[in-house]
């Protein structure tokens, strides 16, 4: 009986053996890190170093061929929305504010209260109001007259703008209870469609810092933002909320929505 060693490199079964295991870790190597990743037609792929690195998963900060992130086409709303925002608003920026919207009062109404298709202005958070002017000063809305309205105004003429539109009283709500109910989009939204209830940001059953109140507003002027939104045509909204909720809904829940808010009692 052969007294030589299983595992030694005398034994021709053994040098063979080894020999194919590590030709075919090689070849399986070279298919896997190489080969494969190189046919494919990324850029992050070209190139025999760039084709291994993204095999292994292993990040490539060095490439300098890396595409940069797309810029955005246009311009994103900056302003930072807290809970105290114009929290602190005194009786001179109130009366400032009132100064100044008299050349406001042909769209929104001598008191904030519309007759034009125009938003009521009148009890609106003070917070949202001055958003929409920052946004509409910096591009980040647009609209043919009031982009030219909001363009000398300072950011102390928004903010008492802001201020007296918010000291205003609000017209009374139009949905006590009792009254009409509430179109399932408003009350409970569409879960299955990741969308949260109308009511839970603007008011019925919760308010979200930014977000206006709507009871009251133009359905006319309603659909038409939530058309806007669902184009993106109208881009303003804080990590794009609104135009994730309206490109979900269906026309049928926007006009519902629209005439819900707008609907007066009876």
């Amino acid at each position: 009986m052969s007294q030589e060693r299983v595992f030694s490199l005398g034994n021709p079964w053994f040098r063979a053996s080894v020999g194919i295991t590590v030709a075919v870790g090689v070849f399986s190597a070279f298919v896997g890190f190489i080969w494969l990743p190189s046919v494919e037609p990324d850029a992050q792929f070209q190139g025999i170093w760039n084709a291994i690195c993204s095999a292994a998963g292993v990040p490539r900060t060095w490439l300098k061929s890396e595409p940069s992130a797309a810029a955005p086409t246009f311009v994103a709303s900056t302003v930072v929305v807290t809970p105290q925002m114009l929290d602190d608003a005194t009786a001179e920026s109130i009366g400032r504010g009132a100064t100044l919207a008299l050349k406001c009062t042909m769209c929104h109404g001598a008191r904030g209260l519309s007759e034009a298709n125009s938003p009521n202005l009148a009890g609106q958070y003070a917070a949202s109001v001055y958003k929409e002017l920052q946004d509409f000063k910096t591009g980040a809305r647009t609209n043919a007259i009031m982009s030219p309205m909001i363009a000398n105004l300072s950011d102390r003429d928004m903010r008492d703008l802001a201020a007296y539109y918010a000291y205003l009283p609000r017209p009374p709500a139009y949905h006590p209870a009792g009254g009409s109910t509430a179109p399932s989009i408003v009350a409970h939204g569409a879960p299955m469609r990741n969308i949260p209830p109308c009511a839970a940001c603007h008011g019925g059953m919760d308010t979200k810092t930014g977000s206006p109140w709507l009871d009251g507003e133009s359905a006319v002027y309603l659909k038409a933002q939530l058309q806007a939104f669902a184009s993106g045509d109208r881009h303003n909204d804080i990590s794009e909320q609104m135009r994730n909720v309206a490109r979900r809904m269906t026309p049928a829940e926007i006009d519902a929505a629209a005439e819900y808010y707008a609907s007066q009692p009876q």
